[in-house]
């Protein structure tokens, strides 16, 4: 796959190759155009102890998702369409203002149904002196051809492995064929991680280069959970990192649906996950101690960070 603005023309960018015309003004199934939508740039410092550190990911979070989660916490961003118009030449300046505030990395979360325009705007930055490790956020819901296209920019993979039921993908979020994609979007981004030389770190403990394979634990679906776990750990071992989290927060949408997805994860539910991890010999989790359940976690979309110059070209 060669990554131009031409693959906008019949979008076929993710999993559900809606192939609208975004270039003419359609929105594809992600909610998006061709125009790309930017809701906030700035330093974020509640991702992985090696992606934020003390000083900070330089996350940008970008408008639109092809998922529908029903407990998303970015609702208002991926389904309601928030965010700022940038051009290529803003995003790229943006990273750089990013590593200029202190960033560890430059952090894209949900940015590859953008990818022309992200892969573009990654050449410029790096051409006017970025060096810092790209970290590509991801839901887990992507196209091996598109991981492998976008493999060159980024070192590090945070993705996400959400279910391994088809039922409970397409009753949570949509998409039946989730733990099938993404399974298949993991083993690619492993490839592509292995051809670069696998983990990399550096003393201080701020990741390079890597994978971390995030599962968030949902109320009363932890067998789901320990089937993500033995799927990963089948393909990865422990060359992965694992992430392992018990920040469900009911959104008001849950809520108002009472259920099981109306309240917290308890916490034996979670203790048991991690004791299955545990269990298959996961050596390197990152898991969370009470406190995480708040939407204090959430950031705010306000186009912080999103407007002002663009980057000169010499």
């Amino acid at each position: 796959m060669k990554i131009s603005e031409k693959l906008y023309r019949a979008c076929e960018l993710c999993p559900r190759r809606c192939k609208a015309d975004r270039l003419s003004g359609q929105r594809g199934f992600c909610g998006e155009t061709g125009q790309l939508y930017v809701a906030r740039a700035a330093l974020h410092f509640w991702e992985e102890p090696p992606l934020s550190g003390t000083k900070g990911s330089g996350a940008i979070f970008f408008s639109g998702c092809p998922l529908r989660c029903v407990f998303c916490q970015n609702d208002n961003i991926s389904h309601g369409n928030l965010g700022h118009p940038i051009t290529v030449r803003r995003l790229a300046k943006i990273m750089l203002e990013l590593k200029d505030q202190g960033a560890l990395n430059i952090n894209l979360v949900t940015p590859f149904h953008f990818a022309p325009q992200v892969h573009e705007a990654l050449m410029l930055a790096k051409e006017a002196g970025l060096k810092l490790p790209i970290v590509a956020n991801t839901s887990g819901y992507e196209l091996p051809e598109l991981v492998d296209a976008m493999a060159p920019d980024i070192d590090i993979w945070l993705t996400d492995f959400k279910y391994a039921s088809p039922e409970l993908a397409q009753k949570l979020s949509g998409a039946r064929n989730y733990p099938a994609v993404a399974l298949e979007a993991l083993k690619h981004m492993y490839a592509a991680t292995e051809a670069k030389g696998v983990r990399k770190l550096e003393d201080s403990g701020r990741m390079l280069r890597g994978i971390i394979v995030r599962h968030l634990v949902l109320p009363t679906h932890i067998d789901d959970s320990m089937r993500v776990l033995d799927t990963v750990f089948q393909v990865c071992g422990n060359k992965v990192d694992y992430s392992i989290m018990n920040q469900y927060t009911p959104n008001e949408r849950c809520r108002k649906r009472g259920g099981a997805l109306s309240h917290a994860l308890g916490s034996e539910e979670y203790e048991k996950v991690l004791d299955h991890a545990d269990d298959l010999g996961i050596d390197r989790m990152w898991w969370q101690q009470g406190g995480t359940v708040s939407e204090s976690f959430i950031p705010a979309f306000d186009a912080t960070g999103v407007d002002g110059p663009e980057l000169k070209i010499k």
